[in-house]
């Protein structure tokens, strides 16, 4: 156990001696000047901005689906260049061997076959899609769109949290913090220079047509999402406004002998690439889920004809399920031959009898989670839990220790954050956004995501946390 990450916060603005770290030090002194009352006047500014614009997420399980708007700070987070290339070497390595893995396990089963991984972990696994076996997919990557999150615990020290291949949010939020931060705050991208990131829709729409057909001159591209009743509809809807293609549900496309055509007012219209943000459950009533609406009867077929591509690949959640996550450093090893440059945190599979038993004892000072769970739901933060909560998942892990994996309690590093007593020092973690064609493609940054309560380490939004701008500086 590496207990590095154990000990006490690493605070991004002040050092130990309560000196500010250089990269803040134009940011420190700009916030001295700034008259009483300037920061809590444009965050009020900033919700209108997001009331108007519509920025909310539902939480399921609410009475009525209702919709929040999402909290956003104003205070941002900042990186320098130097450290923002390491975290981006290290990214794109990741991800890179995480589409190589799924190549793999739908091809030869080479990783399989060499001992490095079980066949029962893959094949077993709910999320792995048999139907998807022989299928190549141009440029062999399943994972279009990642989101990689890091966790930082020391000056440089960085740890992936876990990998989001499916359908993975969120880049919405990142693009309209920039644009509400420099909406408010035009002398502090003077007094700085930052990385963009507005060009985020551009490269993903690039991104999407090099996943295109290879027949496919002009390729027609949509965005489908589930409707409006999502949790991330704002997202999709944006990001289809934001690439200028057409947002779609199910309904409004249908398959006519292997192809995929979308209706219009003009006739049907083939689509060549769908964006799309229905899980693989409910894609193709055909196929999987008889009693989804939501997708296309008929879809699975055109797009293992190379017909339709699919971003993400069906099948892509065998790599992001927790309990593969521990073995994405030997796929570094073993696809790419190369040290891996971003750590996993150590992680004990509650499958293995001795993970268990060790598990069991310390659940007071352990984080658990679900295998194949998301959004912060069905967690165990063991320091912040009451006994009965304690007592009460461990009776659940009992029933089925496979569906669990545990952490030790991460001290996640702080940042800045407005807060109702002023600035305050507030846990974060990062989601960069890595998208895969050609070539692997990120954009300075990412969502910074904020648990505004003191002492939380749940940064989701779903579970009360909040997001701020990140800033990458120019060399």
């Amino acid at each position: 156990m590496n207990t590095k990450i154990l000990k006490k916060y690493f605070n991004e603005m002040y050092a130990d001696n309560g000196a500010v770290r250089e990269i803040y030090e134009p940011y420190a002194h700009w916030l001295k000047e700034l008259p009483d009352g300037t920061l809590e006047r444009r965050n009020a500014e900033a919700e209108l901005l997001f009331r108007r614009l519509g920025i909310t997420f539902a939480v399921y399980g609410e009475t009525g689906g209702a919709e929040r708007l999402i909290p956003f700070d104003i205070v941002p987070r900042i990186f320098g260049a130097t450290e923002w290339r390491r975290m981006e070497r290290g990214l794109k390595q990741r991800v890179r061997a995480l589409n190589a893995f799924l190549h793999d396990i739908y091809h030869d089963q080479e990783i399989i076959k060499a001992g490095v991984i079980s066949a029962h972990q893959v094949l077993d696994n709910v999320l792995y899609r048999p139907e998807m076996r022989g299928v190549d997919l141009p440029n062999q990557v399943y994972a279009h769109i990642a989101g990689i999150d890091l966790v930082r615990v020391a000056e440089n020290d960085f740890y992936v949290l876990e990998d989001n291949l499916r359908t993975p949010s969120g880049v919405s939020y990142m693009l309209e913090n920039r644009k509400t931060m420099m909406r408010l705050f035009p002398e502090l991208f003077v007094k700085h220079t930052v990385e963009p990131v507005e060009h985020y829709p551009q490269m993903l729409l690039n991104t999407l047509r090099e996943a295109a057909p290879p027949n496919a001159a002009y390729p027609v591209i949509v965005v489908m999402t589930p409707g409006s009743y999502n949790s991330a509809y704002f997202e999709h809807a944006y990001l289809a406004s934001q690439m200028g293609v057409e947002l779609v549900e199910g309904q409004d496309l249908f398959v006519h002998q292997q192809k995929v055509y979308m209706h219009t007012t003009d006739g049907p219209q083939q689509v060549h690439v769908i964006y799309r943000r229905v899980d693989d459950d409910f894609i193709d009533p055909r196929v999987f889920c008889p009693d989804s609406t939501l997708g296309v009867p008929g879809l699975m077929d055109a797009y293992c004809s190379g017909n339709v591509a699919l971003a993400n690949g069906v099948g892509t959640g065998v790599a992001d399920d927790k309990s593969t996550y521990l073995f994405v450093p030997e796929m570094i090893r073993f696809y790419l031959g190369e040290t891996p440059l971003l750590s996993n945190v150590p992680t004990w599979r509650l499958s293995e009898s001795e993970d268990l038993k060790y598990v069991l004892a310390h659940l007071p000072e352990l984080v658990v989670k679900e295998v194949q769970g998301s959004g912060g739901y069905g967690m165990l933060v063991g320091p912040t839990s009451t006994q009965a909560e304690i007592e009460a998942y461990k009776q659940r892990i009992l029933a089925e220790p496979a569906k669990f994996i545990a952490q030790p309690t991460l001290a996640l590093s702080s940042c800045p954050t407005l807060v109702e007593s002023g600035v305050a020092p507030r846990h974060v973690d990062l989601r960069p956004f890595v998208l895969s064609g050609k070539e692997v493609r990120i954009v300075p940054g990412g969502l910074t995501r904020v648990a505004l309560n003191e002492g939380s380490l749940v940064v989701n939004s779903s579970q009360g946390g909040g997001t701020k701008d990140t800033w990458v500086l120019e060399d």
